[in-house]
């Protein structure tokens, strides 16, 4: 299979810089610009696009040349934050050299963020036309988006790619649990268990070389109205047009064979990402492409795992802050001193000094201290020793000198104590604590907590194991999501949330803090969209059908 049958004399100019160690790839010093084939290069139609995670990944893969060969030319999300995000980044990727330098000294918080309509008007009026901020499903919003995958097909003939994740809610075995526990909820008539027809109607519509779907695992047992959910999804997917082949993308043999729901199972830790994270991604040929050689050709290769601390290691040091109206830092270091003796007390207490390794790790943080705040190290933004080299080029940007989206939450004094336990534990002993292990003074006062229905209710992500999920449940407990580091004593920023998603340090998140944490959770890490982008253009540039 050719990439296309016939040439067009237009071309469509793809520029990308050279990266160095440090440097990301957009972060570069000097620009070469390589001419496409219009017919050569991939269209890339985004839905239920988020902030951009999956889209990332396609825009920002280069083949082995340098060139890029997908092009992003629209991202469908109804979520108005998330389309403010996507708007920026759409905006961005037109600059290929690197970015405005109006954008960075806005980062480094130099300036207010400028009016990028009136700076860079052309490039602004293209990204908001990329970006459709409409519902799939509504008459209007399909009429619109129809419109659109026309224009693409004239543009581009054949050479299209179809990426997105219908929300995953309904399907998740946290929001069933939540769904079940209201009276009035009824399966049978929730529409988010069927949006994946929505996007089986563009598929159809745009009839594309290849597919991306990628749901939660919740969706392998989800059933409607006596059906199971995944059975459909994997008919409706394939019965399209001529037919499309699916694909496992996991390298591990799990058992099973043909379309079992197990072989569609990725879990990212296995590919790099410092985040235990397990996905349902169905990729898909199209029946006249597809071969048998294409399966090996698109498993995506195994990594070494990686650790939470291997990306938050070398972040900006911060406290917490306090709630209630009482925050500053020497509010802060009391409550904290306080916390910490209380504990190392207890430490000392216990029975063949099983506490005191938690106790030590507290005295060594209150050695840190200096007055009434904590002596906190300037240094430069990094990542940990451990993070491998092509991970590192993709988050770091040389030109940050500080992170936004970094702001850190404000938590009631009476779960500092609480955090610093939990986070000293994790260090000492290598674990998280459940509830059966807390002391009796730091128990909280909930019945929850009494009949042990939420025994890992505090969570501390562990500095040498990949991070938990991170969902979008992070915008309302920062609970599950606590810092590695006890000196901080304090749950995750939207940030470092993101840099577990591996989103590059560069990626804006717009809206409120609430938003910014669900749009990080409900992404596709971007590092291991682009591995799948990668394994797919191999199949596409190879050509050839056995």
């Amino acid at each position: 299979m050719a990439l296309a049958s016939a040439w067009q004399t237009d071309l469509l100019s793809i520029s990308y810089s050279q990266s160095r160690p440090g440097c990301p790839v957009l972060g570069a010093n000097w620009v070469r610009t390589v001419e496409i084939p219009m017919k050569q290069a991939i269209a890339v139609v985004d839905i239920f696009a988020g902030a951009g995670g999956l889209g990332e990944g396609f825009a920002s893969f280069e083949d082995d040349t340098g060139r890029r060969p997908y092009r992003v030319e629209v991202s469908v999300e109804k979520d108005e934050a998330a389309c403010e995000t996507l708007r920026v980044r759409r905006f961005l990727s037109q600059f290929a050299g690197g970015f405005p330098d109006e954008y960075y000294a806005f980062l480094n918080g130099e300036s207010e963020e400028p009016e990028w309509a009136s700076l860079f008007p052309q490039e602004w009026r293209r990204a908001t036309r990329e970006v459709l901020c409409r519902e799939l499903g509504r008459p209007w919003s399909m009429r619109v988006l129809s419109a659109r995958l026309e224009e693409i097909r004239r543009k581009y003939g054949d050479n299209t790619v179809l990426i997105g994740g219908p929300p995953c809610q309904a399907y998740s075995l946290v929001g069933r649990g939540r769904n079940s526990g209201r009276g009035d909820y009824d399966p049978n008539t929730d529409r988010r268990l069927v949006l994946y027809r929505q996007y089986v109607k563009v598929l159809e519509n745009l009839n594309p070389l290849a597919f991306v779907m990628e749901n939660v695992k919740g969706i392998l047992s989800s059933s409607r109205r006596g059906r199971a959910v995944f059975g459909d999804v994997l008919h409706r997917l394939q019965s399209v047009g001529s037919g499309y082949v699916l694909y496992p993308l996991s390298p591990i043999d799990r058992g099973g064979n043909g379309t079992d729901p197990k072989r569609f199972v990725v879990r990212a830790e296995d590919h790099g990402i410092p985040q235990a994270r397990h996905r349902v991604i169905l990729l898909g040929l199209r029946s006249d492409i597809a071969s048998p050689s294409a399966g090996a050709l698109l498993k995506l290769r195994r990594r070494v795992p990686r650790t939470a601390w291997s990306v938050l290691d070398r972040m900006p040091r911060q406290r917490s802050r306090l709630s209630r109206g009482r925050d500053s830092a020497g509010a802060w270091s009391e409550t904290y001193r306080g916390a910490a003796n209380e504990i190392i007390s207890w430490a000392r207490t216990m029975p063949n000094g099983s506490g005191r390794p938690i106790g030590t790790v507290i005295e060594e943080c209150l050695t840190g201290m200096n007055g009434s705040a904590l002596e906190w190290r300037k240094r430069r933004i990094g990542v940990g020793k451990h993070c491998p080299v092509d991970l590192r080029r993709w988050i770091l940007d040389d030109r940050l000198v500080c992170l936004r989206n970094n702001e850190t939450r404000s938590h009631m004094p009476s779960d500092i104590g609480r955090y610093l336990f939990v986070s000293a534990w994790g260090e000492a002993v290598g674990d998280s604590p459940t509830a059966s292990s807390f002391p009796g003074f730091l128990a909280p006062q909930h019945q929850s907590w009494v009949k042990n229905h939420f025994t890992d209710r505090f969570r501390v992500q562990l500095r040498e194991a990949p991070s938990s999920t991170v969902t979008s449940h992070i915008s309302k407990d920062g609970h599950y999501y606590i810092h590695p580091d006890p000196a901080q004593c304090r749950s995750l920023t939207v940030r470092e949330a993101a840099r577990l998603q591996t989103f590059p340090d560069n990626y804006l998140f717009k809206g409120n803090r609430t938003q910014q944490y669900v749009q990080v959770g409900n992404a596709v890490p971007p590092f291991l969209a682009r591995q799948i982008a990668d394994r797919l253009w191999r199949v596409l540039a190879a050509g050839r059908k056995d």
